[in-house]
Parts: C-alpha cells; sequence; structure tokens
C-alpha cells in the first residue's frame, strides 16, 4: 500500500499544474494597431452618405446649443459637408454670429454606430455653387431658388463609431477613433 500524499504535496501539484494556465490568462494581448486616417474616413463617408438626414447643431445668442434635423448633400472628397436653408432661417442667423457646428449622424435601428463632425460653418449664396449643388425639392422648397444659401461646413475634427469596420471605442484610453483636419 502506498502512503497518502500530504496535504502540502498535492498544493505543490496543483499549482504545478494550474501556473501555466494562470500566466496564459493574465497575459495581455498585444495592444490593437490605431485605426488609420483613411479607415476612419472611409467609414464616415459609407455611413454619412447611407443616412438621408442628419442632425445640425449650432449655437444661439446666449452660446446654447440648438439641434435641427437636416438633409445633407453627400460629403466632398475633403470632408466638407453642405445643406440648403432659407437665408433668413434662424440657423442661418445664428451662424452669422457663430460658425461653430457639430453635424451628427446615426441611425440608432440600425446600431451601426455614428459620425460627429465638427467644423465651422459658412453661408454661400453663389448662383453657380448653388446650380452645381442643385436638388429637385429645392424648386418647391424655394420658388425661384430666392432666398436659398448653401450651409457649407469645413470639417475640423471627426469622430467614428463603427461596429461593422471595428471602430470601437479604446477600452485603455475612453476615445472614439477620430481624425483632425487642417
Amino acid at each position: 500500500m502506498r502512503p497518502f500524499p500530504t496535504r502540502s504535496l498535492l498544493l505543490r501539484a496543483a499549482v504545478a499544474l494550474l501556473l501555466p494556465a494562470l500566466g496564459a490568462l493574465s497575459a495581455q494581448a498585444p495592444p490593437k494597431a490605431k485605426p488609420g486616417r483613411e479607415a476612419i474616413i472611409s467609414a464616415a463617408r459609407a455611413m454619412m452618405t447611407s443616412h438621408r438626414y442628419c442632425a445640425l447643431i449650432t449655437m444661439d445668442k446666449a452660446g446654447l446649443p440648438v439641434v435641427r434635423t437636416m438633409n445633407p448633400l453627400a460629403p466632398d472628397p475633403d470632408m466638407t459637408i453642405w445643406f440648403a436653408t432659407h437665408d433668413q432661417s434662424r440657423k442661418a442667423q445664428q451662424l452669422l454670429k457663430d460658425p461653430r457646428v457639430v453635424v451628427y449622424y446615426s441611425d440608432h435601428m440600425k446600431a451601426e454606430g455614428y459620425v460627429a463632425l465638427r467644423g465651422r460653418a459658412t453661408l454661400v449664396s453663389d448662383p453657380a455653387e448653388i446650380q452645381k449643388r442643385k436638388r429637385a425639392y429645392w424648386d418647391q422648397a424655394f420658388p425661384g431658388l430666392k432666398h436659398l444659401v448653401l450651409i457649407k461646413i469645413v470639417p475640423e475634427r471627426m469622430e467614428v463609431l463603427s461596429y461593422k469596420d471595428q471602430l470601437v471605442v479604446d477600452q485603455a484610453t475612453g476615445e472614439t477613433p477620430a481624425v483632425e483636419f487642417p
């Protein structure tokens, strides 16, 4: 009959068996490479062009944000965004006083993520620019295209959360993938 192993011998054997497994569990996965500028812009462009509407946030007289739904044109190659509005609209008047804006794209029903673009807006009344970007419904909304002005938003910073493209919040920093524009 073999002698029964002592408790310390059993404990040492268990530690010897479990140590490699514990080491593997505690090993940190290598940090995921930050997404590149082009990947972020590409994901943003795809999301922006698939949405019929977005939110435009301007600042009122008191410096408080005002949000409204807008129907944007597809972004330009440099990610400039264009909208049409009445030249006497509240948003046009706000932009004349404070050009800082945020444009927000998201479809919460699809749970695909979002694009938040911060930039500066200018009002453009050039007839050639208006004709270049003209949409069919403008004839009805702005008879003779009178009082129509374009809002041109030049981007400064853009955050993109896209689950499909694996552009997600960095767990270590809490930051959303973003790009800065010159």
